[in-house]
This record gives C-alpha cells, structure tokens and sequence, in this order.
C-alpha cells in the first residue's frame, strides 16, 4: 500500500511540475509582429497577449482586435487542464480551455453556449522569444476565419 501511494504522489509531481514549466514558458508580455504574421481576410487580430500568475491559476488577458477592426478585450483565469473556465469580453466564447501538449505548446478551445467556436495551437519558440499562433473558427456573426500564422514577440 505504501508503494502504490508513493508512486501516486511522484507521479502527481511530476504532472504538476509540468504544468508549472509550461505556464513559465508562456508567462510574461506577447506583442503581434504583423510583418511576420498572415491573416486571412476576417480574422480577429489580438494584438498584445498578458499571460501571469494568479495564485494557483493563470490569467491571460487578450487587446486586440475583431474582424470589424473594432477594439477587442477578454481575460480568461483558470489553469492548463483541459477544463473550461470562464471568459470575460468575448462575444464569441463565454468558456476556454487550455490543455498542455508538451513544454513549448498549448491547445486552446473556446466555447460558446457549449459549441466550439475557435481551435487553436500555441507554440513557443525553443529560445523562448516568440510564439506562432493558428487558430481557425467563427466569429459572433457567424463568418469563419482561418488564421495560418500569427506571430507574437515576447517584451
């Protein structure tokens, strides 16, 4: 009985280890590098990207903005599980989920009334400078979007 519980907790470390490299990777200021980034026609634009620590949770807070060129502003709080947590300011999800892929790479859903609306995959360079970002989805009015590549910069 002893073993099986010292199994469990090494293993409960080394998962939650994980999650704590991943979320340093990520943590910090992302701007958008337009020059480097493509975007089809549509696409929401989030300009500057906060990912920090709050307590055992991570906030990210997204400026940019929609496909209208209006501006755009939505934090979400939760943690790299895989859960849905609530979003705050986007009219095109009200619950996110981030789940950890490997050290350098995040897969992202957004929900709306339970249906997904935008997938996307987040990678951070092996040095750490700067992260690509493809998302495909649809907006609040219903117009798909499919943004090959957006590029950010860490500040």
């Amino acid at each position: 009985m002893k073993a099986k519980a010292v199994v469990l907790t090494l293993a409960l470390c080394v998962v939650g280890a994980g999650s704590v490299y991943a979320a340093d990777v990520f943590t910090g200021t992302w701007k958008l590098n337009e020059a480097k980034s493509k975007f089809s026609p549509g696409s929401p634009k989030n300009n500057t990207v906060v990912y920090e620590a709050a307590g055992d949770n991570v906030k990210i807070t997204i400026d940019g903005t929609d496909r209208n060129g209006k501006p755009a502003h939505n934090e979400w709080t939760g943690k790299f599980d895989g859960k849905d947590y609530s979003v705050t300011g986007d009219p095109n999800s009200d619950m996110r989920s981030y789940t950890i892929v490997n050290d350098h790479t995040l897969t992202v859903l957004n929900k709306k009334n339970g249906k997904a609306t935008i997938k996307a995959r987040i990678v951070v360079s092996a040095d750490g400078k700067s992260r690509t970002v493809t998302a495909s989805g649809k907006d609040s009015s219903g117009g798909k979007f499919h943004s090959t590549q957006a590029v950010y910069d860490k500040q």
